[in-house]
């Protein structure tokens, strides 16, 4: 991880991704009720804030730790929320 630009790029292209990739569904099962897959939008939305807001806390005593641990919950986050969007019906 380069910085804290790129780690936000990073949390903005993966949810982002994600957001995408329940639109597509949708579009793809219009037949389909969109409850589960709004949630899952609505989960992805809470997680960006929730990691931004991480990102831009002050007074961290430790950076590099605390930017990987971020990193790390992206990464737990995402793959939770992918495997969600597998099991749509």
């Amino acid at each position: 991880m380069g910085n804290v630009r790129d780690l936000k790029k990073d949390i903005n292209y993966v949810l982002g991704d994600i957001i995408e990739a329940v639109y597509i569904w949708e579009y793809e099962n219009t037949d389909k009720d969109a409850k589960q897959s709004e949630a899952i939008i609505d989960e992805a939305i809470e997680i960006f804030d929730e990691l931004i807001a991480k990102v831009n806390a002050k007074g961290i005593e430790n950076p590099k730790a605390h930017f990987k641990s971020i990193n790390q919950e992206l990464e737990a986050r995402g793959n939770a929320l992918i495997a969600k969007i597998g099991k749509l019906s």
